[in-house]
């Protein structure tokens, strides 16, 4: 199986890397290679997982991304709030949340790929209108770009979870944020800042995908990150630990 899932993603990355950033059509009903994202239910109550952006010398942006388990468990609501932004030439500004956490040295490039447990790939682009068939971690593309600075939203995601266990499951993972190039600005890892993190109860609904693997360990982060972008060798890795 993992020899035909590498095969997928490789025609993917050669995809992507043959067009510009951004460009390309909406293909409706694009999924992934493991079907359809599957809604999340049964996330425990008042767990609320935050990624605040660190206050160093590289970056401007401040601010923070916090997602909270929706009060009847399904998915969950996401607060957005960012200042700081470079000069909007740079924009539309995108932001996701990446499969690994940020090492300790800061570095966004190690945060690999987007949280993608259905290998969907970036390409072609996120049809906001069914957020099913994106990648798990593509907030922009399921809920739009970041267009001003400062910067506040706050949306339901049905398609994430709180819950550890589940490969649904953001809070040991972390966010990055990005100019319209793709370039990575800043970057932070989610840490619990509410709730009990360690309920499992979580289940998924209404996919037709199986997702399977285990969940990245987050190391100790309080600085910013290298402008720069990920490289296919580190999705390909990314991608093993995903599926193997």
């Amino acid at each position: 199986m993992f020899s035909a899932v590498l095969a997928t993603v490789l025609t993917g990355l050669a995809a992507v890397n043959a067009a510009p950033p951004l460009t390309g059509t909406i293909v409706p009903g694009t999924t992934g290679a493991l079907g359809n994202a599957a809604i999340v239910e049964g996330n425990p109550a008042g767990v609320t997982y935050t990624a605040t952006l660190p206050n160093i010398t590289t970056s401007n942006i401040r601010g923070f991304v916090a997602g909270t388990s929706n009060a009847n468990g399904t998915g969950v609501f996401f607060n957005i709030n960012l200042s700081g932004l470079p000069d909007a030439s740079l924009g539309p500004f995108l932001y996701h949340i990446h499969d690994q956490p940020v090492p300790a040295n800061g570095n966004c490039t190690a945060t690999l790929a987007h949280q993608d447990p259905y290998i969907r790939g970036e390409k072609p682009p996120c049809d906001p209108t069914q957020p099913e068939t994106c990648q798990t971690g593509d907030l922009a593309g399921k809920h739009g770009n970041i267009t001003t600075s400062p910067f506040q939203t706050a949306y339901l995601d049905l398609y994430l979870s709180t819950a550890q266990g589940p490969a649904s499951f953001f809070g040991n993972r972390s966010i990055v944020i990005h100019t319209s190039n793709t370039t990575r600005l800043t970057c932070a890892n989610f840490t619990l800042t509410s709730g009990n993190g360690t309920n499992s109860n979580a289940a998924s609904s209404g996919g037709n995908g199986t997702v399977t693997g285990s969940n990245p360990v987050p190391s100790p982060f309080t600085g910013s990150a290298a402008a720069t972008l990920i490289s296919a060798g580190a999705v390909i890795a990314g991608v093993a630990a995903l599926v193997v």
